[in-house]
């Protein structure tokens, strides 16, 4: 593609390959947006950590082509001429991530009024980047509101382009919310408004593909990352054909498609009972692993027991601790999870959520281990290999050019992005040196204040110190 206002530099594609793997030259040109805010001294920052880590770990056999596109007040200030409100979010920009597949970003404005939402969320949805992932962990000396962040080591795959991120909804008092009331009222027969005439309407969809796609991710990632456990997150509950679904399609995607690799917390449950006490009639089986069984229907006493019995034809493959070796999968309430990811860290490893559940439990999270300042994120379509890694906290315009603020998010983002990549040592180096110059209490001012005998540095100054420390 011919661009008008992106410079392309010298360098190769990165293409996606056979397989499901990317094909990543020497030379990558890889599309970044400075972000607004504090991003212009974060991006600074963190791409002499980027430049340092990638030089070091290959002795110059690789480099990074830095392609700056534009999104945010930066190209609304310089084009809005031009291109009026879409100058928030420049096609040119989409275009180049889809045609050089691998990006980063710092954080973006949420333009005020009519037009794009956010355009963060619009570059998810435009680019279908349908995990947004998070993973959780703490450094070594970081202040944090809880006694044991260490306990905190957990990877969240959040669905990143349905669930509230489709943003259905119509507000109360106009003749679309009256229309679709109406609909509602009279012709499907809900009466479970309270107020009817003084509602807004929203709509959540949750559909089997979107599920699906997430879930095969997350158990992916967990069996090559060689992690414990994958935990379903939903409040199926309550909404049972939308979280509920959720739930259940994503316990048939890991039992169909992966069966030899994986089992399930119930399977777990039944086959230890029958391993325990040889002889247990399948009858007896279900009252162990259903309490309530007696005062069930026929049809779901029956349902029982055909569960029982198709976790019973796995003991020759998973009975007598065989299990132990597999990933578990496993699903909780959403609201349980809050409480549980706090009182019993240990117990969670890979988390799989609908987008809102997901977005809770990712801020909940990065405040146990230190804050979303040193959250990373990504936003990745596992199919097409297409990937946006960002900055997970806000521009904070209060901060820009102080040289102030920390940099780690984008930081630990282009970790992530150096992983996608395949360069793991380039990551491996920035991720010592984040260790170490944290344990050295060399830190920005959000951490220092909190730290006892810590040095305080600016941004620029931390990243001096993690190019020292490599």
């Amino acid at each position: 593609m011919a661009y008008r206002y992106v410079t392309v530099p010298p360098g190769e594609k990165i293409i996606m390959g056979s397989g499901g793997k990317l094909n990543v030259p020497n030379n990558p040109i890889i599309p970044f947006i400075e972000g607004d805010g504090t991003g212009i001294d974060i991006w600074k920052a963190s791409v002499r950590v980027f430049d340092a880590a990638v030089r070091k770990a290959y002795d110059g056999s690789k480099k990074i082509s830095w392609m700056e596109v534009y999104a945010g007040e930066k190209p609304f200030n310089l084009f809005r001429e031009q291109m009026g409100d879409k100058a928030w979010l420049p096609d040119e920009t989409v275009e180049a991530f889809k045609e050089f597949m691998v990006g980063i970003k710092g954080p973006l404005t949420t333009p005020i009024g009519g037009g794009i939402r956010s355009l963060n969320v619009a570059l998810r949805q435009l680019l279908d980047l349908y995990v947004c992932l998070r993973p959780v962990r703490w450094f070594q000396g970081v202040p944090s509101p809880v006694k044991k962040p260490e306990d905190v080591d957990m990877v969240i795959f959040r669905e990143n382009c349905e669930d509230i991120y489709a943003g259905i909804e119509w507000m109360a008092g106009t003749a679309e919310c009256d229309k679709i009331k109406r609909f509602l009222l009279d012709e499907m027969g809900v009466t479970k408004i309270r107020f009817p005439g003084t509602s807004s309407i929203g709509i959540k969809p949750i559909s089997r593909d979107g599920s699906e796609r997430l879930v095969r991710a997350a158990v992916r990632y967990a069996l090559d990352h060689k992690r414990k456990s994958v935990t379903i997150v939903h409040k199926g509950n309550i909404m049972k054909f939308t979280e509920g679904a959720f739930k259940d399609w994503c316990y048939g995607v890991a039992i169909n498609e992966f069966r030899d690799k994986v089992v399930t917390e119930r399977e777990i449950w039944i086959i230890d009972n029958q391993d325990s006490t040889p002889g247990l009639s399948v009858e007896e089986n279900a009252r162990r692993i259903d309490p309530g069984y007696d005062m069930m229907s026929p049809q779901q006493k029956e349902d029982i027991r055909r569960e029982v019995e198709a976790a019973l034809d796995l003991m020759p493959t998973h009975g007598a601790g065989q299990w132990k070796k597999l990933l578990m999968i496993k699903d909780t309430i959403a609201d349980i999870t809050l409480q549980q990811v706090l009182t019993r860290a240990k117990e969670f490893d890979v988390l799989a959520c609908m987008n809102l559940e997901g977005d809770f439990l990712s801020d909940a999270l990065a405040a146990q281990v230190g804050g979303i300042g040193i959250a990373p994120g990504a936003n990745i379509n596992y199919v097409t290999g297409h990937a946006i890694f960002e900055a997970t906290h806000g521009t904070a315009p209060k901060y820009a050019n102080l040289d102030k603020v920390n940099p780690g998010s984008v930081i630990l983002s282009g970790v992530m992005m150096l992983e996608h990549m395949g360069w793991q040592e380039a990551a491996d180096m920035i991720t010592r040196a984040i260790d170490k110059t944290i344990g050295q209490k060399r830190v920005t001012y959000d951490f220092e204040r909190m730290m006892q005998g810590a040095t305080l540095l600016s941004c620029s100054g931390f990243a001096d110190a993690l190019i020292e420390n490599m």
